[in-house]
């Protein structure tokens, strides 16, 4: 697929592989299972574990709350014109599998995370796949 067709799937024309695009953001208020109120709390942990796993090669941020509470541990995989996606029912140690979904989105030239490759946690834990802006249509 060429950089003209990605534009015409919601894609922004970036570069198939520019990890830039494509940002991990944690939930780092969730708590894990228990419900601890304990401090770092486990979405504190998943963020900085997502953190190591990057090793800079992909950009990690956190939020205070995703409002997603009832699948505990979340974290969303945002790409610049593009799909967006929101997962729950992580644990702490799923910051690797987040890296390498964020990867995956960025070699995508569709502007979609694929399934196949995609972390069973990713899988298993997908809540929302929200649309870009500019690929939502009026009502008639």
């Amino acid at each position: 697929m060429k950089a003209d067709d990605i534009s015409r799937e919601g894609a922004s024309a970036i570069a198939p592989a520019d990890l830039s695009a494509v940002t991990v953001v944690v939930c780092a208020t969730c708590r894990d299972a228990s419900g601890s109120v304990s401090h770092p709390r486990a979405g504190a942990i998943l963020a900085r574990n997502a953190k190591l796993a990057a090793d800079g090669a992909v950009r990690v941020r956190t939020v205070e709350c995703l409002g997603n509470c009832k699948r505990r541990l979340s974290a969303a995989i945002l790409r610049d014109g593009c799909w967006s996606y929101v997962f729950g029912d992580l644990d702490a140690d799923s910051g690797p599998d987040l890296v390498a979904g964020a990867k995956l989105f960025a070699g995508s030239a569709d502007g979609l995370i694929p399934w196949r490759g995609r972390p069973d946690s990713l899988k298993r834990g997908l809540v929302a796949r929200i649309p870009p802006l500019s690929t939502l249509k009026d009502i008639a």
